[in-house]
């Protein structure tokens, strides 16, 4: 396989960088009259509008013939074949299965079926009150315990579509910090409380870390020992279903994944088991519905008309030839304040790889740092520094047309304000625009400079007619699929994360010397400090007492 920086492509779209280089966004549109209508497409409910990138026809091409190069398409048809495209795991990548089953004829589509009957069982004995906890009062509130994939895509997905929440009370904890699980128990009647346990391997450490101390606090607060109420308030997702019964899980509790499902990609499955309780079933099969037409779109639209391919393509134009190291992600709806973090783990978990396929160190840049909140608090936060700072930042716009809170003019204003941003960040404004006729020329001068925005910023703009389960499914579909596309490009393998697996085992060789008054010579000088410190702090503690 040739290295993709050494294909005639790549080498193509960076002599046309060189060439365009200087090109100004804004001037595009003098130039074009339908550039608009010529660099915007839609697809399942999603409108893209990326003609305020630093991109001409010509540019569109080479990245097609750069897509066809990388085999975009044959690895798309692997994925979806069912083919173990995940090399270092020697696993399939079959999240598309999750929306897919109705359409699919395979074991694997056969597994998800029975799993979601299962769900809706879950989800209409809940709601329904037939599921009650161990003294007969109803489930009023729900704990999902989980981190990563297990915990992002299922809080991010229940906060975007809170305006079609039942009336139970879902609750995330992830966090190690015995804060998180403190404060949430803290207001919690064990009596009504139901505790999602998802972790993959049941073997992740902050999530059993967290789930023991709900197991004590469920068991702390009950006087009589007639019977066990692990069964009438742990339900467990997992992957490793035997772990899950050692902790004290019914085995009728235990619902599945599987290992063709990462993490990150998991909430179409039973990890998504809050967002279904959180919205009914009718209203999660809306989800996957989304998605699953973002799964069709992505499968048979042609290149220049394919909205994941053409969002994956200015990615690659924007990092490897413009030379961006980040992207912003900017909401314009509060519902969706946590998708910034969520595609943080999407793509930078995903594509945070510095080595190919062929185990050969890359020379060019793969993910970069996603980071993002929503506007206009962040127009009054770091858009100082996407307007006027030193670094290339591109940016998505994601917003509705619509507000599901029609208070006066807000959606209106809000709505402005998203264009503006765009436009400033496209047109900027220059020292011949701001200098006025003025006695003291060299104040003015000096003022203007202070004020002068260069503009031809790289955005796009995400458009949808409301933050619905059906858009939002198909929201994160595109964003998942440009991930696999860039990953395919850049001939790395999107689907493992050997990265976090380090912390992880480090991790447990620092624990028992924390519970100890030794650290080994052998640790740097920095660890060894910062144990001294720790132990010293405890052994004053225990003196204080």
């Amino acid at each position: 396989m040739t290295k993709i920086d050494q294909t005639a492509e790549w080498k193509n779209l960076a002599d046309h960088h060189r060439k365009i280089k200087d090109l100004e966004i804004a001037k595009q549109f003098q130039q074009d009259p339908k550039r608009f209508q010529n660099f915007s497409l839609a697809a399942a409910n999603i409108f893209l509008d990326y003609s305020k990138n630093h991109v001409t026809a010509e540019t569109m091409n080479l990245l097609d013939t750069l897509a066809q190069a990388a085999g975009v398409k044959e690895r798309r048809d692997q994925m979806f074949g069912g083919e173990k495209i995940n090399i270092t795991e020697k696993r399939a990548v079959l999240h598309t299965t999750l929306r897919n089953f109705d359409q699919e004829n395979s074991p694997e589509a056969d597994l998800v079926r029975r799993e979601l009957k299962k769900i809706e069982v879950l989800v209409h004995n809940i709601h329904g009150g037939k599921w009650r906890g161990y003294s007969g009062k109803r489930v009023t509130d729900i704990v999902n315990i989980g981190i990563g994939g297990s915990h992002l895509g299922p809080a991010m997905v229940v906060a975007a579509l809170k305006p079609y929440a039942t009336e139970l009370k879902i609750h995330f904890v992830s966090n190690l910090d015995p804060t998180d699980i403190a404060d949430t128990l803290r207001h919690l009647n064990h009596e009504t409380t139901l505790f999602i346990i998802a972790s993959k391997t049941f073997t992740t450490q902050e999530t059993l870390a967290n789930a023991m101390v709900a197991k004590n606090w469920l068991l702390g607060n009950i006087s009589t020992k007639s019977e066990t109420p692990l069964g009438k308030h742990f339900i467990g997702i997992t992957a490793n279903s035997e772990k899950a019964r050692a902790f004290g899980i019914a085995e009728e509790n235990v619902y599945s994944f599987w290992d063709w499902v990462g993490g990150r990609f998991s909430l179409w499955s039973a990890l998504g088991i809050s967002i279904a309780l959180s919205l009914g079933m009718k209203n999660f099969y809306e989800l996957l519905s989304g998605a699953q037409e973002m799964d069709q779109h992505f499968r048979t639209a042609p290149t220049e008309k394919n909205l994941p391919i053409i969002l994956a393509l200015l990615g690659i134009w924007n990092i490897n030839f413009l030379g961006a190291t980040s992207q912003a992600i900017i909401p314009y709806d509060q519902y969706l304040h946590l998708l910034p973090a969520y595609l943080q783990q999407l793509e930078m978990e995903s594509n945070g790889k510095s080595v190919n396929t062929m185990g050969d160190n890359l020379s060019y840049k793969t993910a970069p740092v996603i980071w993002g909140a929503p506007g206009t608090n962040s127009q009054h936060s770091f858009h100082q520094l996407l307007m006027q700072g030193t670094t290339l930042v591109p940016m998505d716009f994601i917003i509705p047309l619509g507000s599901h809170n029609p208070i006066a003019d807000h959606h209106l204003v809000l709505y402005a304000n998203c264009l503006a941003q765009s436009q400033a960040l496209m047109v900027g404004r220059r020292q011949n625009e701001i200098l006025q006729s003025s006695a003291d020329k060299n104040e003015e001068r000096l003022l203007a400079k202070h004020q002068q925005i260069m503009g031809n910023i790289p955005t796009n703009t995400l458009v949808m007619d409301k933050v619905t389960p059906r858009s939002l499914g198909a929201l994160i579909a595109l964003y998942e699929h440009k991930v696999f596309i860039q990953g395919t490009i850049w001939q790395i393998n999107s689907f493992d994360q050997w990265g976090v697996e380090l912390g992880k085992k480090l991790t447990q060789g620092l624990i028992p010397i924390l519970q100890n008054d030794e650290s080994p010579e052998e640790l740097d000088g920095s660890t060894r400090g910062l144990i001294d410190l720790y132990q010293k702090q405890n052994i004053s503690l225990l003196v204080n007492k």
